[in-house]
């Protein structure tokens, strides 16, 4: 007797995560592994400057050189259930994550999330990881296009994902979770070459 064949895809593992090549960012969705390439300028431009923007907020609280209360990290790799996702910023309030411990990803789910949209990256992030940070209860999502210089900025009302403010070009912005400072956007795009 024949048995039928098994056509269900595999579900990837950490395993298939750790045998990436260092060059390649890997993630795993919805059983699936994803990997792209490390950001072009633009991207990492970005990424870099709003983690210079919100870093006063990566502080004790009380302490010198802003409001402090979070923990922010530049691309952490969570573990969310079975998804292995890694966002280009990550913020946890202080309350919820006192102190970083030493290891190499987080179970804890971020209060804050920041994605750089690119064009190759845009609907896995919009509709692979959005609906993965609702499940897991990411208060706060921010989605930064750098091609259309835009920042939209959602909050999480039950499961579904609002829109809390949208912000486009040079403009100086107060976005929550950080509104208690301002963001000059202009900082976040590459300039134009002369």
């Amino acid at each position: 007797m024949i048995s039928p064949m098994n056509t269900a895809p595999r579900q990837a593992t950490y395993e298939d995560v750790l045998k990436a090549p260092d060059i390649l960012i890997a993630e795993i969705l919805d059983g699936e592994l994803i990997t792209s390439p490390r950001p072009a300028f633009p991207h990492a431009r970005a990424a870099s400057s709003i983690g210079q923007d919100v870093s006063p907020f990566d502080r004790r609280p009380g302490g010198p050189g802003g409001p402090g209360g979070w923990q922010i990290l530049f691309e952490p790799e969570l573990h969310l259930g079975a998804d292995i996702l890694v966002p280009d910023l990550a913020g946890w309030r202080r309350e919820r994550m006192p102190v970083l411990v030493d290891e190499s990803f987080s179970t804890l789910a971020p209060d804050w999330v920041c994605e750089v949209v690119s064009p190759r990256t845009a609907r896995i992030d919009r509709v692979r990881k959005m609906p993965i940070y609702a499940r897991e209860r990411v208060s706060h999502l921010w989605l930064v296009h750098p091609g259309l210089q835009t920042l939209e900025v959602y909050r999480l009302e039950g499961q579904q994902w609002v829109v809390a403010s949208s912000h486009v070009g040079a403009e100086v912005a107060r976005a929550a979770p950080f509104e208690a400072i301002e963001l000059d956007m202009s900082r976040w795009w590459l300039e134009e070459a002369s």
